[in-house]
C-alpha cells in the first residue's frame, strides 16, 4: 500500500458515541520528521474512552483518530528520517522518544477532513512523528509488541520512577486494568509487600494474584478503606497509584499513606472532578503527584523490558485475554466499560 492509498479506520465522530469505521485515504506524500507504518495489532487503553467520554472537555478535533499503543511494519519515511527505515518492525508510543516530532497528518475522509495526533493506532496506515516510533527486532512477537506502546512502560514507569518503590514497601494499585496489572508485575519484581490491587471487577483480580498481587479486593463488594487497613493491620500505607481518576479514590489513597507515603496519580479524574484533601501531611514528606506515562523514556525503556520478558522474567501473554477486528472496535470497547474483558484487549488489522 502506497501513499494516496485508502485504508480502514476507526473514527470519533462525536462525543459519547460509537466509533465509526470507514474508509479513510492517505496523504499524497510524508512531510518532515513522518513515517508511514502499517499497523499489525493496537492495543485500547482507557484513555482512549476517556477521550470517547469527553473526559476533558469538548473535543475541538473532531473528527479525529485514535490509539496510541500498537505494533507495525515501517512503509515509507519522510525527510530527515534517520533512526527506522522501511522493512523494520516498530512499537508505536505516544510518549515521546528520540528524533523528529513532525506535524500532525491529516487524512481525508470523502470530502471532509480527518485529524490526528503524532500517533494513531486505530488504523490499519498511519503516518506517525518518527520520535513516536521505536525499532524493534524483527523476529519479537508484535502482538506482545503492542504492550510497550502504553501498558507496560506506563505501569512499570509509574512503580519505578514515579513511586520509587523499595524492596517490602507496602503497596495499593487501584484499577487493575492493562497498565494495573503491569504495576502489579513491577511491585512483585521489586519484592514490594503486601501488595493489594482494587478493582470491580472478579476476572481482572485473578488476572492481578497470577501477576503478584498478594492481596485483592472487589471495591463493589466490600468497603476497600477497611479492607486495607485490615490486611495493612493498622500500619500506614508507603505508595498508591490510583488508576481510576475519580475523587474519593485519590482522596482515600492520601488518607492511609504514612507521613513519608506517595500517591501516584495515573488516571486523569474528569474536568471539573476535584478533589479535598488536608494538605499539611505535605510539608512533612508527604506526596502527591501526576504520572506522565511512567515518565518513560522510550528508546531506553522498551529495550529495557523487552529482554526481561526475552529472558522469561516478565509475562505478559496473560494479559492478553481478547482479539477482535477493526469491524469489531465498538464491541471490544463495550467489553472493557462491562468488564467482561479481564485484560488487555487488542485490534487485529
Amino acid at each position: 500500500m502506497s501513499l494516496g492509498s485508502r485504508f480502514k479506520a476507526a473514527i470519533l465522530v462525536e462525543q459519547k458515541k460509537p466509533l465509526v469505521v470507514a474508509e479513510l485515504t492517505l496523504p499524497e506524500t510524508l512531510e518532515i520528521g513522518q513515517v508511514l507504518v502499517k499497523i499489525h495489532y493496537s492495543g485500547i487503553c482507557g484513555s482512549q474512552l476517556g477521550e470517547m467520554d469527553g473526559a476533558k472537555g469538548p473535543d475541538r478535533w473532531l473528527p479525529h483518530l485514535l490509539g496510541h499503543e500498537g505494533a507495525g511494519t515501517v512503509l515509507a519515511v519522510g525527510p530527515g528520517v534517520r533512526k527506522i527505515r522501511p522493512g523494520d518492525a516498530v512499537v508505536l508510543h505516544w510518549r515521546p522518544g528520540s528524533g523528529i516530532e513532525s506535524v500532525a497528518p491529516k487524512y481525508r475522509w470523502g470530502d471532509e477532513t480527518v485529524n490526528a495526533g503524532w500517533v494513531t493506532t486505530f488504523n490499519e496506515m498511519a503516518v506517525v512523528s518518527e520520535n513516536r516510533i521505536t525499532k524493534i527486532s524483527d523476529d519479537f512477537d508484535l502482538k506482545i509488541a503492542t504492550l510497550f506502546g502504553c501498558a507496560v512502560t506506563t505501569g512499570f514507569g509509574a512503580v519505578v520512577n514515579n513511586a520509587k518503590l523499595k524492596i517490602g514497601e507496602s503497596v495499593v494499585i487501584f484499577g487493575a486494568g492493562g497498565v494495573g496489572l503491569s504495576m502489579v508485575q513491577a511491585a512483585a519484581m521489586t519484592s514490594a509487600n503486601p501488595i493489594i490491587a482494587v478493582d470491580v471487577f472478579d476476572g481482572r483480580l485473578e488476572l492481578a494474584k497470577k501477576m503478584g498481587a498478594t492481596h485483592v479486593i472487589n471495591a463493589r463488594n466490600v468497603n476497600a478503606d477497611e479492607e486495607i487497613c485490615n490486611i495493612l493491620n493498622d500500619r500506614y500505607l508507603d505508595v498508591f497509584l490510583e488508576n481510576t481518576g475519580k475523587p474519593e479514590n485519590i482522596e482515600l489513597g492520601y488518607k492511609i499513606t504514612g507521613n513519608k507515603g506517595r500517591v501516584i496519580l495515573i488516571g486523569v479524574p474528569r474536568k471539573g472532578d476535584n478533589i479535598s484533601i488536608y494538605s499539611l501531611p505535605m510539608h512533612f514528606g508527604k506526596l502527591i503527584t501526576g504520572s506522565h506515562g511512567g515518565e518513560t523514556i522510550p528508546d531506553q525503556d522498551i529495550p529495557k523490558y523487552m529482554r526481561l520478558f526475552s529472558e522469561g522474567k516478565l509475562h505478559l501473554s496473560e494479559l492478553l485475554t481478547e482479539t477482535f477486528s477493526l469491524d469489531h472496535i465498538n464491541e471490544a470497547i463495550l467489553g472493557m466499560r462491562d468488564g467482561s474483558i479481564s485484560g488487555r484487549c487488542l485490534i487485529k488489522m
